[in-house]
């Protein structure tokens, strides 16, 4: 088994790397796990307090719970994977049935950061792109899918997303064995990982 690891900032591309190597895998060789399935529950705390939570911290993450999925895997057990609802921050009684995999992916912002995680992990992936870029494809996203006025992501741009990315996610960077510069358009990189995945399966 094959865990991989993929880190990088909000808007950096990592979905796209993501999405690019599963493509070349054969198909049910590979699971992804998104670090967003694993943020804490939080349907206790009161609503209007919810949209204070600091998405980009780590203590947002429910690490003890991934730590144990990724154990389960590990050993050929299933899991259950849960669903986490963005608009009341909270965890749905539903869950996503997962069997074990060759090729393992986490992918999120802060896949790095976490020591006994990282310990788990056969390769780790930054992908670092240009901050500029990366609030760009932010204000896209935010504006045009989500509905967010320009004024609004720029205040939680400046207030969450870059102090968090500079605090946390960037130092991540130095624990990659591969950084992959540019995000998904970066075909070069995309290929020697796909290349070395494959060579790890045909094994």
């Amino acid at each position: 088994m094959l865990i991989i690891g993929i880190a990088g900032g909000t808007g950096s591309g990592k979905t796209t790397v993501v999405r690019k190597i599963m493509e070349s895998l054969p198909q049910g060789e590979v699971v992804l796990l998104p670090l967003d399935s694993y943020y804490k529950d939080s349907s206790n705390v009161p609503e209007d307090r919810r949209q204070l939570i600091n998405f980009d911290h780590p203590n947002a993450f429910d690490w003890d719970l991934l730590h144990e999925h990724i154990l389960r895997i590990r050993a050929g057990k299933s899991i259950e994977e849960p669903i986490y609802d963005y608009i009341t921050c909270s965890r749905q009684p539903e869950t996503i049935h997962i069997e074990p995999r060759e090729v393992v992916i986490i992918e999120g912002i802060l896949s790095l950061y976490d020591t006994k995680l990282r310990d788990m992990m056969d390769l780790k992936i930054f992908v670092d792109t240009d901050p500029d870029e990366r609030l760009i494809r932010v204000m896209q996203r935010d504006v045009m899918e989500r509905g967010r006025t320009f004024e609004a992501v720029m205040e939680r741009y400046m207030r969450v997303l870059k102090p968090m990315h500079e605090q946390f996610i960037e130092p991540c960077k130095s624990y990659a064995d591969l950084i992959v510069p540019q995000g998904g358009s970066n075909l070069v990189a995309i290929d020697i990982l796909t290349m070395f995945i494959h060579r790890h399966i045909h094994q």
